[in-house]
């Protein structure tokens, strides 16, 4: 029987120039805005941290905290 990826937390590899999915799920979570964020849509995350971004605004805010 196959599993559905539905309403499912992906675990994710993140690269710089895309990530490579360790476990099927439809979405991650944002680090700083613990938002919802389907993989058809993210767009941000950091690759030395491991986590995903929600917006451009919301990764810019958590490099920001680095400094």
């Amino acid at each position: 029987m196959l599993m559905s990826s539905r309403d499912r937390l992906a675990r994710l590899h993140y690269m710089p120039n895309g990530f490579r999915v360790l476990a099927p799920g439809d979405h991650v979570i944002c680090a700083v805005s613990a938002e919802r964020i389907s993989l058809d849509l993210l767009r941000y995350w950091s690759v030395t941290r491991q986590e995903a971004y929600a917006s451009a605004e919301l990764a810019t805010r958590r490099a920001l905290e680095e400094k």
